[in-house]
């Protein structure tokens, strides 16, 4: 989901370099960009489907877009024991949420004995 800024941005100074699987779009500016120390670069960004956030895009294309790689990971070079990415589940009803936790009863384990609580009278 784009904003009117962001579609027009695209549109002028965009150069589509390549889609996800998933159909993200992957832009770089026509122009490099000078960035601190006098160096030259091109700008990257990517156009989100609804909804999404940033833990969407696949390791494939998150190095292209931080300049770690020249060009995006082909998705044929993926490993065979490689997961597919998975996008940050927190705060919806797939989110770890480990034993004692609230969510799945609040029921902790007995203390060990080794704690000894602090009260401001001692």
């Amino acid at each position: 989901m784009t904003t009117l800024g962001t579609l027009l941005h695209t549109r002028l100074k965009g150069r589509l370099v390549g889609k996800d699987v998933d159909g993200r779009s992957y832009y770089q500016s026509r122009t490099p960009s000078r960035i601190g120390g006098g160096e030259q670069r091109f700008e990257r960004w990517v156009i989100y489907h609804k909804g999404e956030d940033a833990s969407a895009v696949p390791p494939e294309w998150w190095n292209w877009l931080h300049h770690v790689e020249a060009d995006p990971i082909p998705q044929e070079a993926r490993k065979p024991w490689q997961l597919p990415p998975q996008p940050n589940l927190t705060g919806t009803p797939g989110a770890y949420r480990p034993a004692g936790s609230a969510y799945r009863g609040g029921q902790r384990p007995a203390a060990t004995g080794d704690y000894e609580a602090w009260t401001p009278d001692a």
